[in-house]
C-alpha cells in the first residue's frame, strides 16, 4: 500500500501538516509506505489549457506539462491512496492545491460521450480542511458545498473519497503581536489544547481506514 500526503499550505509545521502527519500515522500502522509531499517547495503552475492529456497520439489520460509538479502527479497517479490537506483562503482551498488538482484532474477527465474520467486505476482519498472559524460560522457559510464539490471531483479517480474538517484553529503564537483583536487568545488556545488532538485521532483513524481498515490507538496528541 502506497499513501502519499499533499500538504497544500505553504506552511510545514502547523496545523494542515501535522493533520496531514497524523494520516500518514495511521496508514503507517497498517504496514503502508508512506510520503509527505510540500506543494510551496515546488515550483509549477496550474492548467494552461495546452490539452495535450486529449490529444490523439500523444500524453492522453496525462498532464504534458514539464516541471516540478510532473513527478508529483506521476506518483498520485501511481499510488493506492491520496491524501491532500488545505487552509480555507478567502473561502477556498489555497491557490498552490487548486493548481494541482486542476493538472491531476483534468487530464483524466474524458470529453467523450457517456464516460466521466479516463484514470485507470482505483485510487482512494481523504481531504483534509483547516479553517479560522468554528463550526457553526462554517455551516451558515455553506462550507459543505465546496467541499461535496471537490469530494465529487476526487471520487471520478474510481475510489471512495473522505473529508474532515478542522476548526476554529490556532493561527500562530502570541495573538498579541499581530493585529487580530476580534480573536481571544485564550479561546484558541483552549481549543488547540482541547479539540486539536481530537481533530488528530480522527485523522490517524482516517489514514488507517483508507489504508485498510478502522483504528484503534490511544488519543493522538497535537
Amino acid at each position: 500500500m502506497n499513501v502519499i500526503a499533499v500538504n497544500g499550505s505553504p506552511r510545514k509545521e502547523w496545523n494542515t501538516a501535522t493533520l496531514l502527519r497524523k494520516a500518514l500515522d495511521g496508514a503507517a500502522s497498517l504496514g503502508a509506505k508512506t510520503t509527505m509531499i510540500h506543494l510551496y517547495d515546488l515550483t509549477y503552475q496550474g492548467c494552461t489549457s495546452c490539452f495535450a492529456c486529449k490529444r490523439k497520439g500523444g500524453a492522453l489520460g496525462r498532464c504534458g506539462m514539464r516541471d516540478d509538479l510532473t513527478d508529483v502527479l506521476e506518483k498520485a497517479a501511481r499510488c493506492d491512496v491520496l491524501l491532500l490537506g488545505t487552509p480555507i483562503y478567502f473561502g477556498n482551498i489555497t491557490a498552490g492545491l487548486l493548481a494541482f488538482l486542476e493538472r491531476l484532474l483534468f487530464s483524466s477527465m474524458t470529453y467523450n460521450s457517456g464516460y466521466r474520467s479516463t484514470f485507470p486505476g482505483k485510487l482512494c482519498s481523504g481531504f483534509i480542511y483547516t479553517m479560522n472559524v468554528p463550526a457553526a460560522t462554517m455551516e451558515k457559510l455553506g462550507y459543505g458545498t465546496l467541499f461535496g464539490h471537490y469530494q465529487s471531483l476526487l471520487e471520478r479517480l474510481g475510489g471512495p473519497s473522505e473529508i474532515l474538517v478542522s476548526n476554529d484553529t490556532y493561527q500562530f503564537d502570541g495573538y498579541a503581536g499581530y493585529e487580530a483583536s476580534m480573536f481571544d487568545e485564550a479561546h484558541k488556545a483552549r481549543v488547540r489544547a482541547e479539540r486539536f488532538p481530537v481533530d488528530c485521532q480522527k485523522a490517524f483513524e482516517m489514514g488507517a481506514r483508507l489504508a485498510g481498515k478502522p483504528a484503534s490507538v490511544p488519543l493522538a496528541q497535537g
